[in-house]
């Protein structure tokens, strides 16, 4: 128990101290994590659209090769971004590029060296994810769209995209949540994020492991609402439960309901046509 006083003792003497940069940290963190997530997919988005066009061979032999083209292309980035840590990224966008140029192509804001790594490698992984949700979509949705005359962008824009964004939804969620806690690897270009509010304090106290527990709360704090939110967010677009408001609909007709102002229906047994067994000749 003197050991858990005594942490909790350093916990407060560092946030009496450094509260200040923990706060700042953890507001970098946020913006960077939700900038880079929405950045990254609307690039995952155009990526997973391009990769699904559909073409055949009776296309035009220019179509095919673009189509083909392009899928290389994607192919590559996702393989690459996906397949390399986000540190070494942040390292050759802001270190390799102006090695490779001699200074020619380099970026001087952090900000947007930072935004533009996170939003590529989310993009990369929402490439997948938008591919696997435009998939998932029943083919018969798509073939019932070219059947009422809509072209392949109009299905999509109009059928497919709004099913397949709902099935994504969890794993946009679930990047966000990543991106929050991965954004820590951005100390290493000097970003002012959550952890390097810690190595701060750290360098300045010796007091690491109280200080990694601060890190350890508010990075547990930021995924438990950044979750909460989303959970939120899933039910306001699965809409209500309750359909009655369909049956108060002016034209939605009840059997039973309905009679003609003069003569009824011949559905209804208070109509002068419902004429029980007249078919049979009575």
């Amino acid at each position: 128990m003197d050991r858990f006083a005594q942490l909790w003792a350093d916990v407060v003497k560092l946030w009496s101290k450094y509260g200040g940069s923990y706060l700042a940290g953890m507001q970098n963190t946020l913006v960077l994590a939700l900038v880079g997530t929405v950045l990254g997919c609307l690039i995952g988005l155009i990526c997973g659209v391009l990769n699904t066009i559909p073409y055949s061979r009776k296309d035009h032999f220019i179509k095919r090769f673009f189509l083909r083209l392009i899928r290389a292309v994607i192919r590559i980035y996702v393989e690459v971004f996906r397949g390399t840590p986000m540190v070494l990224q942040a390292v050759f966008f802001y270190y390799g590029l102006p090695y490779f140029t001699n200074n020619a192509v380099k970026f001087t804001s952090i900000w947007l060296v930072s935004i533009v790594v996170v939003s590529i490698n989310t993009g990369a992984y929402m490439a997948e994810s938008v591919r696997g949700g435009i998939i998932s979509v029943d083919k018969g949705q798509t073939e019932g769209a070219t059947a009422i005359g809509m072209t392949h962008w109009q299905s999509m824009v109009h059928v497919i995209l709004p099913q397949a964004v709902r099935n994504i939804i969890p794993q946009i969620g679930n990047n966000f949540i990543i991106n929050v806690k991965d954004t820590s690897v951005m100390f290493i270009i000097g970003f002012p994020e959550f952890f390097s509010a810690h190595r701060a304090a750290v360098g300045a106290s010796y007091l690491y492991f109280p200080s990694a527990t601060v890190e350890m709360v508010g990075y547990l704090t930021m995924t438990l609402l950044s979750s909460f939110l989303l959970r939120w967010v899933e039910r306001k677009m699965d809409g209500s439960s309750n359909y009655e408001l369909v049956q108060e609909d002016q034209l939605t007709m009840t059997a039973g309901n309905y009679s003609h102002p003069n003569r009824g229906t011949p559905f209804d047994e208070t109509s002068k046509e419902y004429r029980p067994g007249k078919e049979d000749g009575e």
